[in-house]
């Protein structure tokens, strides 16, 4: 597989899965199924047009939109079935961290292919993974995943990234790189999920009264 197949084929991924993610947001707002293809849609393309626009590129589902029908599927068939689940935040919680673990190697792929440096580089990486996700969370009236108190979220994205970046620096093989960079954010926040791996949090203090 070419990179530029490599990186093609982790976006349409990254639409897919971050689709359903928005359309199970959708369910717990209990919108309409246009309500669903909408917010369906803002997550799965929104990480990747912000960063084509930063690049300077088409944006993704311009050029090629079948992508959209992809989310209007992913949609549609969250809205045949989300009440089947147990808990539709859970399932939602497990396929963003699958997301993410997708969209990230595909910013950084698509960063390298335009040639930038590292910090761009990494940059990319995290808004192709984490913005998507926090335009949904912000349409629905969630607190949004990448703010939660302490949880491994934009860590994530900027570990897998630094690794792709680390590892291509050393001569690894693009594919090689990209999927280390996949593996390393799915297990940060799978390990956040599941494990309750967490960030030290900022506690205000009251200040000391005056010495007398």
């Amino acid at each position: 597989m070419t990179g530029a197949a490599l990186v093609s084929g982790l976006d349409y991924a990254a639409v897919a899965v971050f689709a359903l993610t928005g359309a199970l947001a959708a369910s717990r707002s209990q919108l309409d199924i246009v309500g669903f293809i909408f917010v369906a849609s803002l997550t799965a393309v929104g990480g990747g047009t912000l960063r084509d626009i930063i690049l300077d590129r088409v944006p993704l589902w311009v050029s090629d939109p079948v992508m959209l029908l992809v989310a209007a599927v992913a949609a549609v068939l969250v809205f045949l079935t989300a009440h089947l689940l147990e808990s539709r935040y859970r399932a939602l919680e497990w396929l963003d961290a699958a997301a993410l673990a997708i969209a990230v190697p595909a910013g950084v792929g698509v960063a390298l292919s335009e040639g930038m440096g590292w910090p761009v580089v990494l940059v990319m990486g995290m808004v192709t993974g984490c913005m998507g996700g926090l335009m949904r969370d912000v349409v629905c009236n969630e607190v949004p995943m990448v703010l939660k108190q302490g949880e491994l979220y934009v860590t994530c994205a900027f570990a897998g990234a630094l690794v792709a970046v680390a590892l291509g620096a050393v001569g690894v093989a693009g594919w090689a790189a990209l999927t280390a960079c996949a593996a390393v954010v799915f297990v940060l926040r799978a390990g956040s999920l599941a494990l309750g791996w967490r960030l030290p949090v900022y506690r205000s203090r009251p200040p000391r009264a005056p010495k007398r």
